[in-house]
């Protein structure tokens, strides 16, 4: 392929290294911030300059078809002769295409029919930085196939800003030279006006091996080049950019202002101030169709940009407009694309990325804050052209607390296509193949789990010919085992229709998903209509929805639903794919009854909605709660209905979407279809459960024989003899929950109790440890024969705890209890007063005139503690606290007894009261001369 004059880019001038280090490499990255051309000029420079395709790999539809048509426009061709794309569901290559622009999920569906990529010779993976999930396993993948089946497959990565070292790292783990069969390096440099020797001739000194590696492009007047190789990784090559000033300005949100108001605002400062076209940067659809109304009365062309646009839409706002435009337009804009004509930007800030929340078992997008990567790459779109400005929506100190890159999808996101895809290629758990960053085990696992369930994964985690079959379908697992089951129970169409809702929900205009059916099967927009017939036919070609258009019909004329049975083996059965689906990884279960409208081919569009939705997410089937005002799922996740919803009568619900903002306790529910009980047992066996159930519950046990679906309870019943071993283990939970103070504490048992405690912190073993922790951990030993007895909280409350905690008591040290921990301390009164054991020390209360002549008290725990005196009033109120008696007669005790001889005149208060005799009463008057 001829390279025609290509464009004055940044890029242009390093095309003749780019294609020479990779001829000579086999792989490379190649760093360069957006606006250099590397998206459209390296492919054309890479096919000019070597053999076999060059497939080039973006992370988006949008993007891919921009790029391709971009590429042709430079040839003077139409897309799909030299350059063409594949993106899911619309196809443009020809047998002369060279260049081939395809998503990244695409790409990993082709290695996984033909691991060696016949024809490919190359593979440019774009935009490696931004992360997704598809990208970093299209990465691992390729780098598996390249260190065994093709040795001599090119790999080039390019990206704007992440750290390079990381990635060079992984590219070069396993480098060697690869045969140039074609590369002509020197005709690039010379078509591009650049000899490879001039630019060889500016590389900088390699002196950033190591961690100074990790490197970012830098932004000069004059682009250039640098390159960097270290031992054991990758060349990286920089291409730096040429960039205008871009002026930025912060503008925070005004008191209880909504993000689409203060972006509104924003873009009316940018027209004001600025000239030509202004790019908004906003979180989502919902977003941009809310902003795009408050901008209604601007003079200028409000256009829509993402990726749910029809691909004419999308095309349309690529282009310049006769009149100065406001794009809105979610990430895609940010890196791999040029809108043309901007010359301000407002970013929000937000945007709306993958989260899974284990705990509740919602998955779905979340809108976070941008990275401050993100931000920089967003308002460098205004100074592409010519000199522009940025207005930020948030307040400028701020912008120091953005995280300083993306999060990485494969950290965050649900991983259950991942986990379908890892084991269609032999490794389930990803162990042997080199990742970026690797999923986290436990969110492999769980995702696993469900793909197991679904039935694609057979007992030792192999994939089974369902499996494959769901794989190819390039939908999400739980989707596509509900297009293959629905199809063979409703039809292919009626299937398909369904799951392009489910996969799309901006389809629905509301909450009803049967009204969103009904209105999509009146209205047939053309973006649905596609998707439908693109399912329809991947059906038909494969006949793994059973051949006919309708369902099948088990006896009696009642239909049967094709539920999955992740038991069978992967052992490929005898008979067409289609048998083998159905006899090695699905059994057949009895659906309906005799219910008059059975749900099959006459399905209503209710009870089709329904269906699809359970068999794709059974654990989402929710049946309303006692309060009345909200949904519990079989997952255990509580949800609520948005006011409006026109289900609000619904006993059961089939919930397609749901989500949940942070700090609510509920989730909220996006999309469903009413259902009811017999198709919830239908559609989810794999969660009925009957079990006998003796549990604490609302301070008390309870016994009962339960049917439930997941965590809700379809029928219950009183059980007259529950098992006598539920029986302790629900006695059991309920001290674990309620405490120990089920039982009986007289204060006996509560004074026993703490001089243990007070033995076991003095003295250590063999006094045992009384403590609640302890306590409940052993409750066998000390409290096993009531335990045996009990069947409710009135028995537990009949246990006197003194006598069960006494076998704890330690033998024979037991016989010295009252002499080291003394219940009572006998005063020089005569009185026995009792010790407080609940303090730390131990506190003996005791009437001042009872201890007179007192001056060594005795100690506790065979000399080892002393107690604390609180001294009292005739009246019982404290005077003084001394744990040093003899210091506290000297010092204390003149103050003390002159506030005494006040307060209380017919008691004789001595001057030395060592040399009195202890009294309980009044003494005489003469005492205390």
């Amino acid at each position: 392929m001829k390279l025609p004059e290509l464009p004055d880019l940044p890029v242009r001038s390093a095309l003749g290294e780019i294609v020479e280090t990779l001829a000579g490499r086999g792989v490379a990255v190649l760093v360069a911030p957006p606006g250099t051309g590397k998206t459209t000029l390296v492919p054309l420079a890479l096919a000019a300059g070597s053999d076999g395709r060059v497939v080039v790999a973006e992370p988006r539809r949008l993007a891919a078809r921009a790029a391709a048509a971009r590429m042709a426009d430079l040839l003077g061709e139409k897309v799909g002769e030299s350059v063409g794309y594949s993106v899911r569901g619309d196809r443009k290559v020809g047998s002369r295409t060279r260049i081939e622009v395809v998503t990244s999920g695409l790409l990993v569906r082709r290695l996984q029919g033909d691991p060696e990529l016949a024809g490919v010779g190359t593979v440019v993976l774009d935009e490696c930085h931004e992360r997704h999930l598809d990208a970093d396993l299209l990465l691992a993948l390729l780098l598996d196939a390249r260190s065994g089946l093709r040795p001599d497959l090119r790999v080039l990565a390019t990206s704007a800003t992440v750290a390079a070292g990381r990635l060079a790292q992984l590219l070069g783990d396993a480098v060697e030279p690869a045969e140039v069969t074609g590369a002509n390096a020197a005709g690039i440099a010379a078509e591009t006006g650049r000899a490879a020797a001039d630019v060889n001739s500016e590389r900088a000194p390699d002196t950033r091996c190591g961690a100074a590696s990790d490197m970012r492009f830098g932004v000069a007047s004059d682009p250039g080049t640098v390159r960097s190789e270290c031992a054991g990784r990758a060349p990286v090559l920089e291409v730096r950019g040429r960039t205008y000033p871009v002026r930025v300005r912060y503008l925070p949100a005004l008191a209880r202002e909504r993000v689409e108001a203060q972006v509104a605002r924003a873009t009316r400062a940018a027209l004001a101030e600025t000239e030509g076209d202004v790019l908004v940067f906003l979180p989502g659809v919902g977003e941009i169709n809310r902003t795009a109304g408050l901008l209604r009365d601007l003079e200028v062309e409000v256009v829509p940009l993402h990726g749910r646009l029809g691909a004419a839409a999308q095309d349309s706002a690529l282009r310049p407009g006769a009149r100065r435009r406001v794009v809105l337009s979610t990430a895609v804009a940010e890196s791999s694309l040029t809108v043309p004509g901007v010359r301000a930007v407002v970013d929000s800030g937000l945007a709306r990325v993958p989260r899974i929340d284990h705990r509740r078992g919602l998955s779905g997008l979340a809108t976070v804050r941008v990275s401050a990567a993100v931000a920089e790459q967003r308002a460098g779109r205004a100074g592409r052209e010519a000199p522009g400005a940025a207005w930020r929506c948030w307040p400028e100190y701020e912008h120091q607390t953005l995280p300083a890159y993306p999060e990485p999808e494969i950290r965050t996101a649900e991983l259950t296509r991942l986990a379908l895809e890892l084991a269609c290629w032999g490794t389930p758990d990803g162990s042997g193949l080199s990742w970026w960053d690797a999923p986290p085990e436990g969110g492999l696992a769980a995702a696993r789990a469900v793909v197991r369930t679904l039935g694609a994964l057979d007992d030792t985690d192999r994939v089974t010919d369902r499996g494959r079959a769901m794989a190819a379908l390039g939908l999400h697992p739980r989707l596509a085992r509900a297009l293959l089951d629905g199809a063979s129970h409703l039809g292919r169409r009626a299937a398909a229709e369904m799951v392009v809702l489910m996969d799309d929900d901006s389809l629905a205009s509301g909450t009803d998903a049967a009204a969103a059916l009904r209105a999509l099967r009146a209205e047939r927009p053309a973006r649905w209509a596609k998707e439908v017939n693109r399912l329809v036919r991947l059906l038909a070609a494969d006949r793994v929805a059973g051949g006919a258009d309708t369902a099948s019909a088990g006896p009696g004329g009642r239909a049967d639903l094709v539920v999955p049975n992740t038991a069978q083996s992967s052992d490929p059965a005898p008979g067409t794919a289609a048998q083998r689906h159905a006899a090695a990884d699905t059994s057949r279960v009895a659906a309906v009854g005799d219910r008059e409208k059975s749900v099959g081919a006459g399905a209503s569009v209710g009870e089709t909605a329904a269906l699809m939705i359970a068999l794709a997410q059974p654990e989402r089937l929710a049946r309303r709660r006692a309060n009345g005002t909200s949904y519990l799922m079989a997952g255990g996740t509580a949800l609520s209905l948005p006011p409006g919803s026109g289900l609000a009568e619904a006993e059961w619900l089939a919930v397609a979407v749901a989500d949940r903002d942070p700090g609510r306790a509920e989730g909220r529910i996006r999309l469903a279809a009413i259902a009811d009980e017999e198709l919830a047992r239908v559609a989810a066996p794999a969660l009925m459960s009957r079990a006998e159930e003796v549990r604490w519950e609302s301070g008390d046990v309870v016994a009962r024989r339960v049917e439930r679906l997941g965590a809700i309870v379809l029928s219950e019943k009183v059980l007259r003899e529950p098992d006598p071993g539920l029986l302790e283990r629900a006695v059991r939970e309920g001290l674990a929950t309620e405490g120990l103070e089920l039982l009986r504490w007289d204060d006996d048992a509560r004074t026993l109790r703490r001089r243990l405690d007070f033995l076991h912190r003095t003295l250590g073993e063999p006094w045992p440890a009384v403590d609640d922790d302890t306590l409940l951990a052993d409750l066998s030993t000390w409290l096993g024969p009531e335990l045996a007895t009990a069947r409710r909280r009135a028995d537990l409350a009949r246990v006197d705890a003194g006598t069960a905690l006494r076998r704890l008591l330690p033998w024979p040290e037991a016989a010295r209890l009252d002499e080291l921990a003394p219940e009572r301390i006998e005063v020089p009164s005569g009185s026995r007063v009792r010790l407080d054991y609940s303090a730390d020390p131990p506190v003996l209360a005791v009437k001042v005139q009872e201890i007179f002549g007192w001056t060594t008290p005795p100690t506790l725990a065979d000399g080892r503690a002393t107690f604390l005196l609180h001294l009292l009033s005739p009246a019982q109120r404290p005077v003084a606290v001394t744990a040093d008696l003899p210091s506290f007669w000297r010092t204390g005790w003149p103050q003390v007894r002159a506030d005494l001889r006040g307060r209380y005149p017919k008691h004789a208060w001595p001057e030395d009261p060592t040399t009195v005799t202890a009294h309980r009463g009044t003494a005489r008057r003469a005492q205390s001369r």
